[in-house]
């Protein structure tokens, strides 16, 4: 697995062992609903892999991928996640206690 270029520099997150699958992104302290959890850091590829997060430009424009390498990368999927990405941050859509892992919507299911 690749190093994490800026290992843990959040201090609102940690990576461990997730149920979900592999690795996932928990939470260090309470989160409170609507507060900016981290921003997604990566360089710019043109091929989907493990750790690509595909960002829409602009509504119903091109779509860019970034390769992720801090912990933001770990985030995983759920139906009903309690974080959103606006672009490359993520904000909590509800309240995430202390200890929750924290997913987003991969928009599997999207048209």
């Amino acid at each position: 697995m690749k190093e994490l270029e800026n290992s843990q520099v959040n201090p609102l997150v940690f990576v461990d062992r997730s149920a979900i699958h592999g690795n996932g992104l928990f939470s260090s302290g309470d989160i409170e609903k609507g507060q900016l959890i981290g921003v997604y850091e990566g360089s710019l590829v043109a091929e989907d892999g493990m750790y690509v997060l595909w960002v829409e430009d602009s509504p119903g424009g091109e779509w860019t991928g970034y390769e992720g390498n801090n912990e933001m990368r770990f985030m995983n999927h759920a139906d009903r996640p309690n974080a959103e990405m606006d672009a490359l941050k993520c904000y909590a859509l509800t309240f995430i206690s202390a200890g929750s892992e924290i997913t987003i919507d991969y928009g599997w299911n999207d048209s």
